[in-house]
């Protein structure tokens, strides 16, 4: 079986058994795929790595599409596999990310990945702390933006020009 849903930005719940009761009867050789936004590869913090123990121990296997809330630098220090027919990252034994340009074949389907995305929460630019002085004048101009509301990120920590399709 081949279950399908959106963006899950690191918040795993919706794979409860309680939320999720069709687990109970599926196999590691079933997969669900998040379509962007995983968000499970963000920090290597603990609660992220309980979080992905977690969702590996499921009965299914996890597979996802980048969207435009990735840490892609941390996602390209997995090792990179082949599977179902395409290259993935592997984050853990059934947890992989689909590379973008492959076709993966899942139950005799084709799935093609193409993720990425431009970002919506940019709307007040992408501050890249390079392009400043020193760290004071990145932190005093991160502290303005941020209290006058503006919707920005910052260049390798928590926007990456990888994102763009």
């Amino acid at each position: 079986m081949v279950f399908i849903t959106g963006d899950t930005h690191s918040d795993f719940h919706r794979f409860s058994t309680d939320n999720f009761p069709e687990q109970r009867e599926m196999t590691k050789a079933d997969i669900v795929v998040i379509c962007g936004d995983f968000g499970g590869v963000w920090s290597n913090d603990s609660e992220q790595r309980y979080w992905l123990d977690w969702l590996n121990d499921k009965s299914f296997t996890t597979v996802f599409v980048d969207g435009n809330h990735e840490n892609f630098d941390l996602l390209e220090t997995f090792p990179v596999v082949d599977f179902h027919g395409g290259k993935a990252h592997q984050i853990r034994d059934s947890i992989f990310h689909l590379m973008r340009g492959y076709c993966f074949n899942f139950e005799g389907k084709k799935f093609f990945a193409f993720g990425g995305a431009s970002s919506h929460d940019i709307d007040d630019g992408i501050l890249d702390p390079l392009a400043f002085e020193n760290l004071d004048e990145f932190t005093r101009t991160y502290k303005q933006w941020s209290r006058a509301g503006k919707m920005f990120r910052v260049k390798g920590f928590s926007w990456w020009e990888h994102e763009l399709p």
